[in-house]
């Protein structure tokens, strides 16, 4: 069998899941103890492709299909699809939301492709006899980082004018939610109200982002790559003169910390 055909793959997760030739871990697995991988294995996707390593990327992309191809398994032996029901879902769905595509239709701007991908959803939903939503904030999904859903959910306010005129606007705006947290600072300051203040800054600055045009999520994991990095070159400079990250070496690192930085601009 050729090991690029999607029967290859299919194959070799049907001889995990065998009962009697199977793995024992494969086995004992379900779609809830596998999840926390399928949500890692998108995390290095995302990785790998902030980092341009295109080899690194299919690999991981490749980890992700088997998610797919092991859950399209679980639920082929439950008797509610296979991985076949998978693919012509996807594919209906994508034909029939790219009418502008795939038929007759004529879109004049990005916009309006959003509105009528919006539209066909909620007259999907409407024919599969779901409830039909009450809010414009429905729908947005809860297992979305933080940071994701934030943006998510200003977007859906914006689209109905609930929303900055202006970058000014916004930027003030995040004023004074830093003031409003900075009024917590005291020591006896209920410590409920920091979580909702800090909650507030953080919001206030995804809106930021969005407004400049900056996606949040990528913007804070590239910030945390550039930390991370940063301070393991601080790591390698105080190691090269017997020295380890402490304390009493505060001064020091700070110094090397501003080094680094500088060497890298």
């Amino acid at each position: 069998m050729d090991p690029r055909s999607i029967e290859a793959l299919l194959a070799v997760v049907a001889r995990l899941r065998d009962p009697e030739h199977g793995c024992p871990w494969d086995l004992k697995q379900t779609p809830r103890t596998i999840l926390p991988f399928t949500l890692e294995e998108a995390y290095e996707v995302a990785e790998a492709i902030e980092n341009d390593d295109m080899a690194e990327l299919c690999e991981e992309l490749g980890d992700l299909l088997f998610q797919v191809a092991i859950y399209s398994r679980m639920a082929e032996e439950d008797d509610a699809f296979d991985f076949g029901d998978v693919v012509a879902s996807i594919t209906g769905k994508m034909i029939r939301r790219h009418p502008h595509v795939f038929g007759n239709a004529e879109v004049a701007s990005e916009e309006e492709v959003r509105e009528n991908w919006e539209a066909m959803k909620a007259a999907e939903r409407e024919a599969k006899g779901q409830r039909l939503r009450t809010s414009i904030m429905e729908g947005v999904a809860q297992a979305l980082p933080a940071l994701v859903r934030a943006e998510k959910l200003q977007k859906r306010a914006a689209r109905v004018g609930f929303d900055w005129d202006d970058l000014a606007g916004v930027a003030a705006k995040v004023r004074e939610e830093l003031a409003e947290c900075e009024e917590t600072f005291s020591a006896h300051a209920d410590p409920l109200e920091r979580v909702h203040e800090v909650g507030d800054l953080l919001f206030s600055c995804v809106n930021l982002a969005r407004h400049l045009g900056v996606d949040a999520e990528q913007a804070l994991r590239a910030a945390n790559h550039r930390f991370e990095r940063r301070f393991m070159r601080v790591e390698v400079c105080l190691g090269a003169a017997g020295k380890e990250p402490a304390p009493e070496h505060r001064d020091e690192m700070e110094r090397l910390w501003e080094t680094v930085k500088h060497e890298e601009r």
